[in-house]
């Protein structure tokens, strides 16, 4: 690594809430030189970066992405070789489908060092805000991060919808709004129980958070009933009917 270089860190801020922000990453939000941010943070988080400090809006919006992956890239590297400390901050958990593991390979191409400052991840938070626990004793011993937009540029899935439709455990499927349908309708195809309870989690852990619970035979036509919006995070099964229990109270906090 070069010591000209300045230093990138490619940090998570968590769900949305930003008390659950990790201490680290909020001391380098006050500390770095430059951050650039997605749209996931949230606005919340992101009026806590200084005035001093350069921000870069790198948020990719439906059908429009203010900054490709490849310029996101570029940018990183430009900055540090600039000499800056660089924050690229990210919702969630920058290794859980927030593409760190391809910025930091594009780092190692470049010579720049970086640190991987992990977050709490949308998957767990976000449907414990909900009082929906991906995992209990009694429902499942099993879970299993799907991502609702797989790359668009792979020639077939990668994701296994039979295989899918077997398991036994909770699914949390990723930003699957808009391929609501198309990965329901799979899983019916596949043998999964339609009476299987599902859930949808807008803006989790926000003051705004919404949730839609319903089954998976009807869950795409109550988000459609609804207007369900992105960011949301879709939860499929028993655990599912611990909100009715425990959903309540959690919305007190």
């Amino acid at each position: 690594m070069s010591e000209k270089y300045g230093k990138v860190y490619l940090a998570g801020s968590g769900p949305g809430d930003p008390d659950l922000m990790t201490v680290k990453v909020r001391r380098l939000i006050d500390e770095v030189d430059v951050v650039v941010y997605d749209q996931l943070p949230g606005e919340a988080i992101l009026r806590l970066i200084p005035d001093k400090t350069e921000k870069i809006d790198a948020g990719k919006y439906a059908d429009n992405h203010t900054l490709t992956q490849d310029k996101i890239n570029e940018v990183i590297v430009e900055k540090a070789r600039e000499g800056k400390t660089v924050l690229r901050l990210k919702g969630g958990d920058p290794y859980v489908f927030g593409r760190g593991g391809e910025e930091a390979e594009e780092l190692v191409k470049a010579g720049v060092s970086f640190e991987v400052v992990p977050g709490i991840t949308s998957a767990v938070a976000v449907p414990a805000y909900a009082g929906i626990p991906v995992t209990h004793r009694d429902s499942n011993s099993m879970v299993t991060f799907i991502t609702g937009h797989e790359d668009p540029t792979k020639e077939e899935t990668g994701l296994n919808w039979q295989l899918l439709a077997q398991f036994d455990g909770t699914l949390v499927i990723f930003m699957g709004v808009k391929m609501l349908k198309r990965n329901c309708d799979e899983l019916l195809k596949y043998g999964k129980d339609p009476k299987t309870p599902a859930a949808l989690i807008e803006r989790g852990t926000r003051p705004d958070q919404r949730v839609t619970v319903g089954t998976l035979s009807n869950i795409s036509a109550l988000a459609e009933e609804r207007n369900v919006k992105a960011p949301a995070i879709t939860v499929i099964g028993d655990v599912v009917r611990l909100h009715d229990i425990l959903g309540e109270q959690i919305s007190k906090y």
